[in-house]
């Protein structure tokens, strides 16, 4: 098997990442091979550069002064960061729900439509709005207030409408970092029955401090730690069941027993 079909097999594949800002190493010597139709937790300290990794799947650390990596990120055996490589296309193939949601001051309907529309989307709008709230789980929610602001809603609803705002783009993946840390208890549970519809179709990469979270909600979980350096480094791969039950190593133990971090 060709080493391309092999990258093939993944949604996305680190290989020997180093992530830098400036001078300063903020994540190191990453291997990473994300399963794809699952979700996968990134989980550990604050500072061991988890949201750095995951931001660096869509190129969003592009707009970070400074930054600048090393190694490879590989999505369908191409190399994200290749010289012919567009990154608002990265960014259209891989979508990213932040951890504070953030609605244009647009309605409701235009906040759905307006990435597929500046993409050149000819299909029917209509239609494409009401899908992506219906795989978001809001359309029965919204569906008689479309023209009203996005900012109306509450924070879970408007979490969702990003969710769909994403979806509406046709991604493969979608990243989310720390999606629920701003919602309560009941949005949050909501956001998390959402992903597990959703990894169905699409690949999912969650980063979360919430330990509960991940075991309840992931299918694979990696444990990031620093080093002496303050540099991250993933300390542990494997099947969330696994990671939590029977880590290989005592760091990763510590960690989701609340020993440190």
């Amino acid at each position: 098997m060709s080493e391309q079909n092999l990258s093939n097999h993944f949604a996305i594949e680190t290989r020997n990442l180093n992530l830098f800002y400036g001078n300063f190493r903020a994540v190191k010597d990453v291997n990473l091979q994300i399963v794809p139709r699952k979700i996968t937790a990134i989980i550990g300290p604050s500072g061991c550069g988890k949201s750095t990794v995951l931001r660096s799947f869509n190129r969003m650390n592009d707009f970070v002064p400074g930054f600048h990596m090393e190694g490879e990120i590989l999505f369908h055996g191409k190399n994200l960061y290749a010289p012919d490589v567009d990154p608002v296309q990265v960014r259209q193939y891989i979508g990213m729900v932040f951890q504070k949601p953030n609605p244009f001051p647009k309605s409701i309907y235009e906040n759905v439509a307006w990435g597929a529309r500046i993409n050149g989307y000819k299909g029917n709008m209509d239609e494409l709005v009401e899908g992506a709230l219906r795989a978001a789980a809001l359309w029965d929610e919204v569906k008689d207030n479309l023209k009203k602001s996005g900012l109306s809603l509450s924070g879970g609803q408007q979490q969702r409408l990003c969710i769909a705002r994403a979806l509406a783009v046709k991604p493969e993946i979608i990243l989310m970092d720390e999606p629920c840390s701003a919602l309560d208890p009941i949005a949050t549970l909501k956001i998390e029955d959402l992903m597990r519809e959703l990894s169905e179709n699409y690949t999912i990469i969650i980063v979360t401090h919430n330990m509960q979270q991940a075991a309840r909600a992931s299918d694979y979980t990696a444990f990031f730690t620093m080093d002496e350096d303050r540099a991250g480094v993933m300390v542990e791969y494997g099947e969330t069941s696994q990671i939590f039950t029977n880590p290989r190593d005592k760091r990763t133990e510590d960690y989701i027993t609340g020993r440190f971090g």
